[in-house]
């Protein structure tokens, strides 16, 4: 699979999969700016998307909208914002998986058509995108992106013009498009929320006084003051408009299969996810770890942000104290640029620094939530054994990456993936650690909990809940991805 981030392998980004994008959207009856709203909402769903975001504004029809490449505070002033008035707003972060990263492909995405206008903000990936978007542009569509939303954006429009209504119209272009889609859509008149039907990303409503909310997690729902309500439904349409809340069901049902590295990593540690805190997801992982590999140690520390939570876990089970071991710089974004390989060498340190005074004689068992490529799980223990660290035990709360997706999560090919090629312990001694574990495959239901309707684990497991692309068929994966994009 085909990636399409310019960050070098040795940045601590490198070594986790990429974030997920995400989505918001708020249909206002008065009592909430909606600009702003999509704005706070944004800021909360920042991990999700560092490219670009953008934010688009309905006002009695006429929708206007801003996005640019950068983070939510460099895009957004009060000025543009105070410039984004109306009664209805669609707001996105984006991460690209593949293709150009350029400000043409930010979202929402926002197209006139014979009914009027359309805004869509998309988090996922279509399956069938090559396929689609070679069927479009045979019938004349020309696309002014490289992104799989906007064969989506034209597979509504062509419904609307013999449908009845803008919902019918995404419930009959539903069955056309297959993959991961969770999708907040604008029109004049009505906000729509969608989410595909294996449920693969998340997708939630709340409440805002009398105004609707929908938002990739909860999270901000809570930054725009928002109350929690509900989980979308996989394969549900949510319609929002001058009548208030309704609910379709979509004409295409399947097993559900939410992300399980949602949980793992993706998602914020304050969220709640189809009734899963994804804290105390993490934390179970974390204690399954303690339980699955004991070890005698000073000290559990985790790798900031995610390793953290599970970290807890491990002590909480095994009764090891928990310690801060490593310091985060949180002045660097998700990523940043190294030109030189005295810098790459020098990048986990520029993004993490271990407390020298903390694990210094220590022996230390370090928590982190994945490990892809491994080049950055032997920096971090040579980092801790520099700083004096006696032993360093690796544990990860997830099974071994061996096998890349295609809903939506920036996995590399499996020539890249380190436990395709080497076993565990070969990885533990490549890391430089006294000792390695994963998280076993059977493990993660525990880790989630009581409630859970059904995950995908394809990225361990191999076994994919639905229809992946042939790659014979689609022809050169690179070729692929330079008309459609991946997110």
């Amino acid at each position: 699979m085909k990636t399409g981030r310019s960050v070098c392998p040795a940045s601590v980004e490198a070594e986790h999969p990429g974030e997920e994008c995400g989505v918001f959207g708020i249909y206002s009856d008065g009592s909430a700016d909606p600009a702003y709203a999509a704005y706070n909402g944004l800021l909360a769903l920042q991990h999700r998307g560092q490219e670009s975001c953008g934010i688009a504004v309905n006002d009695r029809g006429v929708i206007s909208y801003s996005k640019g490449m950068g983070l939510v505070t460099e895009v957004f002033s009060h000025e543009t914002l105070d410039r984004l008035k109306g009664q209805m707003a669609v707001g996105h972060v984006r991460y690209s998986t593949s293709g150009a990263s350029v400000r043409e492909n930010a979202q929402p995405l926002v197209m006139r058509y014979v009914k009027g206008t359309l805004a869509i903000a998309h988090n996922g990936n279509l399956t069938n995108a090559h396929e689609l978007h070679e069927l479009l542009a045979r019938q004349g569509c020309i696309f002014q992106t490289t992104i799989d939303t906007e064969v989506i954006a034209y597979m509504i429009a062509r419904e609307r013009i013999q449908a009845p209504s803008i919902e019918e119209s995404v419930r009959r272009a539903m069955p056309k498009i297959h993959g991961a889609y969770s999708l907040v859509v604008m029109s004049p008149q009505k906000l729509i929320a969608v989410r595909d039907p294996h449920g693969f990303r998340p997708l939630c409503i709340g409440r805002l006084k009398n105004s609707w909310v929908f938002a990739s997690e909860t999270c901000a729902l809570d930054a725009c003051g928002a109350r929690f309500v509900r989980d979308v439904r996989p394969g549900e349409i949510v319609v929002a408009g001058p009548g208030g809340l309704r609910s379709l069901q979509g004409p295409v049902s399947a097993k559900k299969s939410l992300c399980v590295f949602e949980y793992i990593y993706f998602a914020r540690t304050d969220s709640i996810i189809d009734g899963i805190s994804v804290y105390e997801a993490r934390k179970r992982a974390g204690r399954l770890l303690a339980k699955q590999s004991p070890v005698a140690a000073d000290m559990v520390i985790g790798v900031p942000e995610s390793g953290i939570d599970a970290a807890i876990g491990y002590s909480e089970e095994s009764g090891i104290p928990f310690q801060k071991g490593i310091v985060k710089n949180a002045y660097i974004g998700r990523t940043f640029i190294k030109p030189s390989q005295s810098e790459r060498e020098r990048s986990v340190r520029i993004k993490l620094n271990a407390l020298s005074t903390a694990v210094r004689g220590k022996r230390v068992v370090l928590l982190d939530d994945s490990v892809v490529r491994g080049t950055t799980s032997a920096r971090i223990v040579s980092m801790l054994k520099e700083s004096g660290a006696r032993e360093v035990h690796l544990r990860i709360s997830s099974p071994p990456f061996l096998w890349p997706c295609y809903y939506g999560t920036d996995i590399p090919s499996k020539d890249e993936l380190i436990a395709c090629r080497y076993s565990v312990a070969e990885i533990g001694r490549m890391s430089f650690a006294d000792s390695i574990d994963f998280l076993r495959l059977e493990n993660l239901p525990k880790m989630l909990g009581k409630g859970c309707g059904g995950y995908c684990d394809a990225c361990f497991s191999g076994n994919y809940p639905a229809e992946v692309p042939d790659p014979a068929a689609a022809g050169d994966e690179r070729d692929y991805c330079q008309p459609i994009q991946r997110l």
